[in-house]
This record gives C-alpha cells, sequence and structure tokens, in this order.
C-alpha cells in the first residue's frame, strides 16, 4: 500500500512570506515627470502667443510658439563651453521687448547687425549695398508708401523718437548704418508691420530669445491677441465651440527656423 506524503512537512514550521516590493504609484511618477519638463522648459525657453499679422506667412496670429531664450545668451567664463549660445545673425527671427515700452513683446526679423547698410528702394532692401532676395517676404498693398517703401527718407507718419534720432544721427549717404549693440528688424509682411522703421533699432540687450516651434496654433481673431488677453471669457468660449475645427493641425508642431542673409 502506498502512502501518501503528504504529512513529510507536517511539523515543520511555515516558510517566512517575503514582503513584496511596495507599488510605485504611476500617478505620481507622471506628476513629477511633467513638473520636471515644466520646469526645463520655463527655464530653457517660454510660451508666447502671435497677437498680429506682421509677420505672416511666417508666423500667423494665433500661433502658440515656445522660444529658446538661451539661445543668445551672454556666455559667462565656463558657461560658454557648455551651453550652445550664438550670436545674433542676419535672417534670424528674434523675440525682443519693444525699445519704446518694455513691457510689450514684440517678435521680428533681423535684416542688420552692427555696422550694416540698410536701404530700401520700392520695397526692395539692399543690405551693405546688394539687393537681398528674401523669400518670406509678403507685400500685400498694391501702392508705394514713400517712406515705408523707400526707406530711410522724409517721414511721412509721426515716428517714435528712437526712429527720429535713427535718422538724424546714423544715415550716411542714404542708407541707415546699424550703430554697435543694435539691430535692424522687419516684419515679413513688409506692408503692414511696425518694425524698425518707425521705432528705430532694437537693442542687444532687449533680446529675450528666438522661436523654435510652434506648439499649437488657433485661428483666434487678432484685435483679440493683441489686447493681451486671449483667455478672456469670450475667448474661452470660442474655444470651447471650436477647439477642433479652428486648430491649424498642420502648423501644430512645426519648427520654426531663420533664413540666412548675406
Amino acid at each position: 500500500m502506498t502512502t501518501s506524503l503528504v504529512t513529510e512537512t507536517r511539523n515543520q514550521q511555515p516558510a517566512p512570506a517575503v514582503e513584496a516590493a511596495p507599488r510605485r504609484n504611476s500617478v505620481s511618477e507622471w506628476t513629477l515627470t511633467v513638473l520636471l519638463v515644466l520646469s526645463l522648459i520655463m527655464l530653457l525657453g517660454q510660451a508666447f502667443v502671435i497677437p498680429s499679422v506682421s509677420m505672416e506667412d511666417t508666423l500667423l496670429p494665433g500661433d502658440h510658439v515656445i522660444v529658446d531664450k538661451l539661445a543668445y545668451g551672454p556666455p559667462g567664463m565656463f558657461s560658454k563651453h557648455l551651453l550652445p549660445y550664438d550670436a545674433v545673425r542676419r535672417g534670424d527671427i528674434i523675440v525682443f521687448r519693444w525699445p519704446v515700452d518694455l513691457r510689450k513683446t514684440y517678435v521680428k526679423r533681423v535684416v542688420g547687425i552692427p555696422g550694416d547698410r540698410i536701404r530700401i528702394v520700392n520695397k526692395q532692401l539692399y543690405l551693405n549695398g546688394r539687393a537681398l532676395q528674401e523669400p518670406y517676404t509678403r507685400h500685400k498693398t498694391p501702392y508705394f508708401d514713400s517712406y515705408r517703401d523707400n526707406f530711410p527718407s522724409e517721414p511721412n507718419v509721426a515716428l517714435h523718437s528712437p526712429a527720429q534720432r535713427m535718422l538724424e544721427q546714423c544715415v550716411v549717404n542714404g542708407e541707415v548704418v546699424v550703430p554697435p549693440g543694435m539691430y535692424f528688424a522687419l516684419g515679413d509682411n513688409r506692408d503692414v508691420s511696425e518694425d524698425s522703421r518707425y521705432w528705430g533699432f532694437v537693442p542687444r540687450a532687449n533680446i529675450i530669445g528666438t522661436p523654435v516651434l510652434i506648439w499649437w496654433s488657433y485661428d483666434a481673431p487678432a484685435e483679440r491677441l493683441a489686447d493681451g488677453n486671449p483667455v478672456s471669457p469670450a475667448g474661452l468660449l470660442d474655444l470651447a465651440k471650436n477647439f477642433f475645427r479652428k486648430t491649424r493641425w498642420s502648423r501644430s508642431f512645426r519648427l520654426v527656423r531663420g533664413y540666412p542673409l548675406r
């Protein structure tokens, strides 16, 4: 007769249970990750919304962009070897504090760096005596303006004081000469842009960075964005009703690049 062996361990003490490792809280991990990413973005970049048509068709009203704040950061003794600082170059798109009112932030394209000679003849931009090819520009008015399209010349509109000083002090042989530490910036939508022709040079110290990515684009009215409060009650209602229809999906996550001018 065969005896069952089930009594073989009857008198043995049960093996101690192995304590299970506590499960990580996936929600906490994702929250921490998001906070770290957001902190990194705020350190290295900043979010802006384009409020006007002055940079069409490169940037449209309602484009939400990430601006690289370290692109032009002043290099220190050690950081210059660790961080990819660049000089501001012709053709770069820059975000800067408006020289007339530092509380306002503008975005334009640099067309002149220190020492450059700038001139516009019949809407054609000349840099250091050469006509430039600018595939990014748009001219949307059929008429010529005596000051806007033939620059520098006698103003036919009231100018901000920095622009008046520019015309008085920096015009040589019919060209504006960009002084040290300054930059000349124009909008791509050249006929409607209020730019260096009307308020003068951009000081180097005013430059915040360069836009690198359109992370979201929404077809909101320019006047709503221009008032500095795109998240108004009317804006939130419009967003709730038309988010999918008015989001410009083809522009989302589009890289923003300058165009080299030589």
